[in-house]
């Protein structure tokens, strides 16, 4: 039998993350099987297990793939942009996942809708899965470092009002973008423009964000 190429094993790793996250995002985690994930990949039964030791294994994967889609344009905007706003920072990270298709860790296309729905899954899977957890914390805390040095940019540049703690309105940015996937994922929410509008308003009468001059 001849052996399977790199190439092969790649594409078959590709299709059977591609019928998970499937299942995932339409029955649940909990109530999808390895055999569901292998009959909805068209694969036998054992296939799975020649790339995953096991449902838990793709979970994370899937879940690590949908922190990315959320948070790595956030720090490309970063490393872009110099004087920002904490409003600026809250339309780079929504803008993002307001999309129909992005692009996995591999450079596979994926539906956004299938990994924002697996991803507000995930977060209730970080109360009992201590390796997730720590995953998406570590995740989370480096994106967080970025979006407090780009508010301390801004307040260097006047963009960015200098009571504001730059820690504190990380988390603030971060929030509103946990706030906004779980809207729209779960409760139909698909104003972007308008959701990004409110914002840049909401906050102004906060006085946590000035207009640029």
């Amino acid at each position: 039998m001849p052996r399977i190429t790199a190439e092969r094993r790649a594409a078959n790793r590709s299709q059977i993350v591609a019928a998970a996250r499937r299942c995932f995002s339409r029955d649940g985690f909990h109530q999808t099987s390895m055999p569901d994930i292998a009959a909805e990949a068209g694969v036998s039964v054992g296939a799975p297990y020649r790339y995953f030791a096991g449902k838990e294994e793709i979970i994370l994967e899937i879940a690590g793939d949908a922190f990315r889609v959320m948070f790595d344009p956030v720090e490309q905007f970063v490393d872009a942009a110099g004087d920002v706003t904490l409003a600026d920072l809250v339309a780079a990270a929504i803008d993002p996942v307001s999309g129909e298709i992005a692009v996995d860790e591999t450079g596979q296309a994926v539906p956004v809708d299938e990994l924002l729905r697996c991803a507000v899954q995930a977060w209730g899977e970080l109360l009992r899965h201590e390796g997730l957890r720590q995953q998406a914390e570590a995740g989370f805390e480096g994106v967080r470092g970025r979006i407090a040095d780009a508010l301390r940019n801004g307040q260097r540049a006047g963009s960015v009002p200098a009571e504001l703690d730059p820690d504190r309105g990380a988390r603030v940015v971060m929030a509103v973008l946990h706030g906004f996937v779980l809207q729209y994922t779960a409760f139909g929410l698909d104003d972007t423009t308008g959701f990004v509008r409110d914002v840049r308003i909401a906050l102004g009468d906060t006085g946590l964000l000035r207009e640029r001059r």
